[in-house]
């Protein structure tokens, strides 16, 4: 069976060596050590993990995980819904930043004005995640 060290486990779940670390000590994953002394996680625990963390949305710091680049912070200071589509506005800073959406997406992150948001910019695109 297949192990990783902490810092393996962190790259392959997208978080620091820090958190993987902070997660093993307060047990949410099983580790242990090689004759060397290096804590590893055996593979099928990690894998276990790693389908649990991407379901709860936990990345590190509590941020969900995402492939954007370009994160733009702010405030929720708009939301047009129609049928089927929906605009979202967000300030971030000195941003402005508007995305076009699905009405059910913006229902489903319960969207509204006054809310924290991110809008993450990749190319032309605009993603939201929400806290």
């Amino acid at each position: 069976m297949q192990s990783y060290t902490i810092g393996q486990a962190a790259r392959l779940l997208g978080v620091s060596p820090d958190t993987a670390r902070r997660w093993a000590d307060a047990g949410r994953v099983a580790t242990h050590r090689d004759e060397s002394g290096r804590r590893l996680i055996d593979g099928r625990d990690l894998a276990a993990f790693s389908v649990e963390v991407a379901q709860g949305g936990d990345g590190e710091d509590g941020e969900p995980y995402t492939s954007a680049r370009n994160a733009f912070p702010g405030i929720v200071t708009a939301v047009k819904l129609g049928d089927v589509a929906a605009q979202v506005e967000i300030q971030a800073g000195p941003h402005r930043l508007v995305s076009l959406l699905t009405r059910e997406a913006v229902e489903e992150l319960g969207l509204e004005v006054g809310m924290r948001a991110t809008g993450r910019v990749k190319s032309t695109s605009v993603h939201i995640d929400t806290p």
